[in-house]
């Protein structure tokens, strides 16, 4: 015969359970209205990562130098999402 957990911990699993299942309720109508704040969010720091290739004066590009090559990867679909049909950069070929 499999025991029983103690009642103070079927209770925290319980009220753990309805937490989540409440938070997912409040979440699900924002839900989207979140993924596109997020996307606009990231979507405003590739252009202040990228803005100095791109030829707009950045004065913290020495800080945002090193962070190009983890950026790179996702550039390509940042340039086709800004409505750029070629890579605007002259060192970097993504397509």
């Amino acid at each position: 015969m499999a025991q029983k957990p103690p009642l103070a911990g079927r209770t925290a699993a319980l009220f753990a359970a309805v937490s989540d299942r409440l938070g997912e309720f409040y979440a699900a109508p924002y839900r989207r209205a979140f993924a596109k704040a997020k996307q606009e969010e990231e979507d405003l720091f590739m252009l202040l990562i990228f803005s100095e290739s791109l030829g707009v004066p950045n004065p913290a590009t020495f800080y945002t130098l090193e962070l190009l090559p983890t950026l790179y990867e996702d550039f390509h679909d940042w340039h086709r999402r800004m409505g750029i049909e070629r890579s605007p950069l002259d060192g970097f070929r993504c397509c």
